[in-house]
């Protein structure tokens, strides 16, 4: 067991670890890399015995939830776990990319099979995905279902994977007792919202934060919402390098995130025992000095716009 530091979720009360393990490394091919039954086994088990208790997945992570069902189903007490709304289910799918279906009975139907999946009679939080406005979400029902299978006791609470512009209206419906929301040294675009959110009573679960290794890797091209390329150029413009004092860039980029007040926990993901153990050992020294984060802010907001 780790002493990784831990947090209120928002008006939920659940004390969650600021280090969370995103499941979606876990898909699996077609959906993503390959990977082996052994691994993803040694990889769940490993994320538990850490003492990380927040577990974010998706009916749209491929093999993800059967393989939370499949080893770490026995440990179900020892964890908080997150899933999304309006994924197609498997009735429901047509085989479009990524494709999303907001209506009461795919998100019922999706439920039911993350349940099944990771044979649990309850999911901690279902999160909408893909940040759909309040207008698409009430059209068909879709909300009115998820709020129908909280009375039920099969999702204890909702949350919204969310960005602007749509978040703010999601917030202001105060349905929410969770939001999802990109935010990384280089994605700084929702750091206003967040603490918005925050204030309005709702756990923040922060993905990307990070950066999916790109300080280490500027030519990885998949990033949620900014391109390597305009990562870079914010990087080297702020002159980070400068105020890294030993440190390696991904320790210093996960660590400015968990110094976010506002922040409950920070969503990585991986698929490597050695990058979960180095996460681990980052996560448990906290956030960066105050002096530190001031000035990285100071020099990335004369670089850039001012974040949203």
């Amino acid at each position: 067991m780790t002493n990784i530091p831990r947090r209120t979720l928002g008006r939920t009360g659940v004390e969650v670890t600021t280090l969370g393990f995103g499941a979606m490394e876990l898909r699996n091919a077609p959906r993503g890399p390959e990977l082996t039954d052994e691994t993803a086994q040694q990889v769940l088990n490993a994320v538990l015995d850490a003492g990380i208790n927040f577990i974010d997945t998706s009916p749209d992570y491929g093999m993800s939830e059967e393989y939370i069902g499949r080893y770490i189903s026995h440990r179900r007490n020892e964890y908080f776990l997150a899933s999304k709304a309006g994924c197609a289910a498997e009735e429901f799918a047509t085989g479009a990319p990524n494709e999303h279906i907001f209506t009461a009975a795919n998100v019922r139907a999706a439920v039911e099979q993350s349940l099944r999946r990771m044979k649990t009679d309850y999911l901690d939080l279902v999160q909408f995905h893909q940040s759909p406005s309040r207008e698409v979400m009430e059209r068909e029902g879709a909300l009115s279902e998820l709020q129908a299978l909280q009375r039920e006791g099969k999702v204890r609470f909702l949350g919204m994977s969310g960005t602007v512009p749509e978040i703010r209206e999601q917030i202001a419906m105060g349905v929410f007792d969770e939001f999802q929301i990109p935010y990384s040294i280089i994605q700084r675009e929702h750091e206003a919202i967040i603490a918005e959110a925050s204030a309005a009573g709702a756990g923040i679960a922060i993905r990307g934060g990070a950066a999916r290794g790109l300080p280490t890797d500027w030519e990885n091209r998949w990033y949620y919402m900014i391109p390597g390329e305009n990562a870079k150029d914010r990087w080297e413009q702020g002159k980070l390098d400068e105020l890294l004092d030993g440190m390696s860039r991904i320790e210093f980029t996960l660590r400015f995130t968990l110094s976010n007040p506002d922040l409950d926990t920070t969503i990585v993901g991986t698929k490597d025992l050695g990058h979960l153990a180095s996460n681990i050992a980052l996560a448990e020294k906290g956030p960066l000095p105050d002096d530190v984060v001031a000035e990285v802010k100071r020099r990335l907001d004369a670089t850039e716009s001012r974040p949203l």
